[in-house]
């Protein structure tokens, strides 16, 4: 009897999730219900899934409203009434335009008219698929309205938005929250009724025993509906399954690929990598998973012919299909990757690549996916609210003060509140999870045999590409598999470099960036790796990554491809980490490995390092099959699609084990050890794509560093900020240039060794004074000085004051003080503001401006106010006595000995220790522009805080581990600095 029910996803109005609502209805006797959500369908195809599992029959729909008000409510009778409403629905969400009064002709709908509408717009004549809803409420009204004689068009609907009193209250917070209002002015028209809840099949039917004309109506409508989606065992691949005209032609193509591009990866084709060839795609072919490969090819091939970068990483990167498509750039063979790893007989799913684009590349790959292909949308996730957030939200519709709602977000003693306050967290905990908005998927990208509206409706966030309405769990449960295109800023680093590099040297021969091999064995390259020269190059350029690869003295591609994946935690927490730089380092405490470990995983000396490495030890120590371990593999990450299978995958590991005699202690050893990093735990192949990536950027941080670091700077940086990266190009031999009005651009940009700073960094310089400074530059030259640079650019007084306290005129070679106040005299003679450049040049009175006295500390204090930081040395700027101290280069000689470190802060961050307290890890460079780090343990993390960018003293021990010196402070001193003298 009911056909109007919400869920939470009717979003900032629902109280329970779907789920809630199908046992709300088995409560009350409900064998057929509707969810039909507010201008959303997210909850849907669970809700069908659900539904089926307690035995209750699932209809869904559309509760149409333009803002609160309710239009209509469209039901389907069957998928292809889904569709349409779909359709429907994202025609008006993607236009953001108000839906209509009546909604047109839509095949297989049933459209329901709330009673008070039909009055209000005094319809008088119905399709045969139109019908009138009547509440329990308004069965009084009923009786004396001229709709009671349309006995065949009047059916139930009494909405179901809240089960109980606290729901209701819960329901006016989210209103509230969604009307940005106090609780106490939010208007009754934005909430529902308290009257809508559901009743029970007994109660419902008692209401209408007058109308039994009413509940014939409505059973009707209930037993012609029937929607059905594939599930478990009835669930197909959904995804794009022909890439050409007919199966048999695509794996033709797929074949004939392999065959032409074969040779372009190995010269001369060994046995193994021919009989790992054919094993695979005998699997891909036996399994349909062709027009994947084909898919993820054509992608590739149009990013190749545009020049655009990318790396595929993830487990495809297991695939010698891919890596000889060019998809992947690892090859399995050498680094003895599983293609079970990627695929086995026991995956239902298509399996999935992640690829990497340039974050300027990406949109348009992106858009070419929207283009060649027919039923393609970006997917959805759910951004829910999070507790310290809508305690923060409530507060507000409480009109509590901020410092009371900062005390409750930060959490306080409930014997301290008063009862305002504990509605606030009571509530707070009720909301907690509830989905708030529906945002993009960070990568995801469906490719579709079906419309795209088969399953859902679309809306058009920002990003410009239609977006559907469920999310990675909901989409996986019915067959339909994400695309993954991801963009990156390592990508635009590369590519953006070796554009600078050409334009820095015209003479310089082209660059072969893919030649990866070479790279590999460059001792130069290697030596930056097993030294911390890394920053700036991607995924190596963190403190505790290129701490990492000293204490190994990682100097080659496998010992990079190790570094990735042990640094995750799952390794570190286990303390494998510790293990493997032990055995790596002491060749002698490899015997300390288990024997058979070791003879299973020799390359990382018996330590399990890779997912892989999970199913190395599945299957070799315990005796499971490939497909079995990679089932272990991905139950481990809790991706299991079922509970039963995995348990029964984890009892065969246990007792294969006693059957081969090891001991209970050492079988679960090794199972503990799986449980605690496996789902953390990188794919090898996966760490071996970073790795190619990685030594990409450090061919182009070895040899070309100056150019290197300029695309560091133009890409947004990385790890480090702005200015920490400007200091590794003056490390790296170039010489900074605050921005010039005759030689800077927009972004950074190098002549020579020389890097301009761009005008981009100017936080206050609006967009239209660069563009046309820029413009003016190129057409008609150099200006020749301040006065012409007025001349010619309409600019304000308040934007040509940027400029000139930047410095940007310095070629004129006159203070700035004296600048500015030549910039005053002049704009206001000629009026100047911001409307157009004179057409004629007007004679200005000369004044003699008296010599003013500067301090060069001045310009630092600029610098700071105008781009965030100063290019000035920031040592120089300390007005305390530096007291005897060593430098981090002699750190090695002082271990285990208390020393004095002078040091400007680079990075901090906090962390836990294994007892769950707290200390602070911070990267500090000394005068000399060195190196280290150092820890605030929990003894006097509070008691010698870091607070913000500067010079610190920094009093310690000395630790060496590995060769990798760090220290633990015992106290810490921020440097006093010298303050602007204009102050």
């Amino acid at each position: 009897m009911y056909l109007n029910c919400h869920s939470y996803y009717s979003l900032r109005f629902g109280t329970f999730s779907e789920v809630s609502l199908l046992k709300l209805a088995q409560e009350n006797s409900i064998e057929i219900i509707a969810l039909t959500d507010i201008n959303n369908t997210s909850a849907c195809i669970n809700f069908v899934q659900q539904a089926k599992k307690a035995n209750i029959k699932p209809i869904i729909g559309v509760d149409f409203r333009n803002g609160n008000q309710q239009q209509f409510v469209a039901l389907a009778k069957n998928n292809k009434g889904f569709e349409n409403i779909n359709r429907y629905l994202s025609h008006f969400l993607e236009n953001k335009i108000p839906f209509p009064d009546k909604p047109k002709n839509l095949e297989d709908v049933y459209i329901i008219f709330p009673f008070e509408k039909v009055l209000e717009l005094n319809l008088s004549t119905f399709k045969s698929n139109e019908f009138i809803g009547v509440s329990v409420g308004e069965i009084k009204k009923l009786r004396f309205s001229y709709l009671n004689n349309f006995t065949d068009k009047l059916v139930i609907q009494q909405q179901v938005t809240i089960r109980n009193k606290r729901d209701f209250n819960a329901h006016r917070l989210l209103r509230a929250i969604d009307n940005n209002t106090l609780l106490s002015k939010l208007c009754t028209s934005e909430e529902c009724k308290q009257t809508d809840i559901m009743y029970s099949n007994s109660e419902i039917l008692k209401h209408f025993e007058e109308f039994p004309n009413i509940v014939e109506n409505t059973k009707a409508i209930l037993n012609t509906c029937n929607i059905d989606f594939g599930f478990d065992d009835e669930r197909v691949n959904q995804n794009q399954n022909l890439y050409l005209n007919s199966f048999e032609e695509d794996c033709k193509m797929l074949l004939e690929l392999c065959d032409a591009k074969i040779y372009n990866r190995y010269k001369n084709p060994s046995e193994k990598v021919l009989a790992r060839l054919k094993k695979e795609l005998d699997v891909i072919v036996d399994l349909k998973f062709v027009s994947f490969f084909l898919i993820n090819f054509d992608i590739i091939s149009y990013a190749k012919r545009n020049n655009f970068f990318h790396v595929g990483r993830g487990s495809g990167a297991n695939s010698i299909v891919a890596y000889i498509l060019g998809i992947t750039d690892v090859d399995p063979v050498e680094l003895d990757l599983y293609f079970e790893r990627f695929i086995n007989p026991f995956r239902a799913s298509p399996p999935d690549f992640d690829i990497d684009f340039s974050w300027k590349d990406r949109n348009t790959v992106t858009q070419y996916i929207f283009n060649r292909f027919d039923n393609v949308a970006l997917l959805a996730t759910y951004n829910t609210f999070k507790y310290k957030a809508v305690v923060r939200e409530l507060g507000k519709v409480f009109g509590l003060p901020k410092e009371e709602i900062d005390k409750l977000s930060k959490g306080v003693k409930s014997n301290q509140l008063d009862d305002i306050s504990k509605l606030v967290l009571k509530y707070g905990e009720l909301i907690e999870g509830f989905p708030n908005y529906v945002s993009v998927h960070s990568a995801g990208v469906l490719i579709l045999d079906k419309p795209i509206h088969y399953f859902s409706a679309t809306s058009m966030p920002p990003k410009g590409f239609p977006t559907v309405q469920y999310d990675m769990n909901i989409a996986d449960d019915v067959g339909i598999f994400k695309f993954d295109i991801l963009g990156q800023r390592g990508l635009a680093k590369i590519k953006d470099a070796l554009e600078i590099i050409k334009i820095n040297n015209p003479d310089h021969p082209p660059i072969n960036i893919t030649d990866i091999e070479s790279f590999k064995k460059d001792k130069k390259i290697n030596n930056l790796l097993k030294t911390g020269g890394a920053i700036g190059a991607y995924y190596v350029e963190s403190p505790a990554m290129r701490g990492l690869m000293q204490k190994l003295q990682t100097q080659d591609y496998l010992g990079l491809v190790a570094a990735s994946s042990i640094i995750r935690p799952g390794v570190s927490g286990s303390g494998m980490k510790e293990e493997f730089i032990k055995r790596h380092r002491f060749p002698e405490k490899r015997k300390e490995a288990h024997p058979i470990l070791l003879e299973i995983m020799p390359e990382t000396y018996g330590v399990m390092v890779y997912q892989e490495d999970v199913m190395k030890v599945a299957n070799k120590f315990a005796d499971l099959s490939l497909g079995e371990a990679d089932v272990l593999r991905r139950g481990m990450s809790g991706k299991y699609r079922s509970l039963a299978e995995f348990k029964g995958v984890e009892d065969k590991f246990i007792s294969n084990c006693r059957k081969k005699g090891f001991k209970d202690e050492l079988t679960f050893e090794v199972w503990n050890q799986i449980k605690s990093f496996a789902g953390y735990a990188f794919a090898k192949g996966h760490s071996a794509s970073y790795a190619v990536e990685s030594y990409q950027s450090l061919f182009l941080k070895c040899y070309y560093p100056i150019e290197f670091m300029v695309a560091v700077l133009n890409n947004g940086g990385g790890f480090y900020s702005t200015e920490h990266y400007i200091h590794e190009a003056k490390m790296c031999g170039a010489t900074i240039e605050l921005p010039c009005i005759n030689k800077s651009d927009h972004a950074n940009s190098v002549i020579g060794k020389t890097i301009f700073l761009g005008f981009g960094y100017l936080k206050n310089l609006e967009d239209i004074t660069v563009k046309k400074l820029l413009t003016e530059r190129q057409i008609n030259g150099l200006f020749l000085s301040i006065d012409n640079f007025i001349d010619r650019i309409a600019i304000s007084i308040e934007q040509l004051t940027i400029l000139v306290k930047i410095d940007a005129f310095r070629f004129t070679k006159k203070t700035k003080t004296e600048l500015l106040w030549h910039s005053i005299f002049k704009t206001n003679a000629t009026k100047q503001k911001t409307k157009q450049s004179q057409l004629f040049k007007i004679k200005t009175t000369k004044y003699e401006i008296p010599k003013l006295k500067f301090h060069w500390l001045e310009n630092v204090y600029d610098e700071m106010e105008l781009l965030g930081f100063t290019i000035h040395n920031y040592f120089k700027l300390v007005t305390e006595p530096f007291l005897p101290s060593v430098k981090a280069k002699e750190m090695n000689a002082f271990s285990n000995k208390n020393v004095l470190i002078y040091g400007m802060l680079v990075n901090t961050r906090y962390n836990k220790t294994s007892q769950g307290k707290l200390m602070r890890l911070s990267t500090f460079i000394d005068e000399d522009g060195h190196y280290f780090d150092a820890v605030h343990f929990t003894d006097v993390v509070h008691q010698y805080p870091i607070n913000g960018m500067g010079i610190y003293g920094c009093y310690g021990k000395i630790t060496n581990r590995y060769g990798f010196c760090s220290m633990n402070i015992i106290q810490s001193k921020k440097m006093s600095i010298a303050v602007d003298p204009r102050n």
